[in-house]
């Protein structure tokens, strides 16, 4: 794992709360309803140009189309972005957008754990599972 320097995490910072904004009112501006977008972690590069921006968005069914939407608004959120921190940043870095499916991850785990598709409570899944 990389580590980052205290620039980068403070520069992460400030994106990450401000995008969180954007990207909030621009969805309940544009008429969307009952959608959660957080933004859950920003990376910058040591050089300041790129930032990766990992995304959370709830209802997960919603989370392909509407990061689509996202990507290819990518100049109008980076000027939007911009104006917000022109007093903090000299430089916008370039926009890169991910979908977060950690929670995703961790629910699947927990149902697992649970007994849904837990093989020792169900042992009937073990037969579905290959045999190498």
């Amino acid at each position: 794992m990389e580590e980052f320097t205290q620039r980068q995490k403070k520069i992460g910072g400030i994106l990450q709360q401000d995008l969180a904004e954007v990207l909030q009112k621009a969805a309940s501006d544009g008429g969307l309803r009952n959608i959660i977008i957080s933004v859950s972690k920003v990376n910058v590069t040591t050089d300041l140009s790129m930032a990766k921006i990992y995304l959370s968005i709830f209802p997960n069914k919603e989370a392909k189309p509407l990061l689509e939407g996202i990507k290819s608004n990518k100049p109008l959120i980076r000027h939007e972005l911009a104006q917000r921190t022109r007093h903090q940043l000299r430089r916008m870095p370039q926009l890169e957008f991910f979908i977060d499916d950690s929670l995703e991850y961790i629910d699947g785990i927990e149902r697992s754990l649970k007994g849904e598709d837990n093989p020792l409570e169900n042992p009937d899944l073990l037969g579905k599972r290959k045999k190498s």
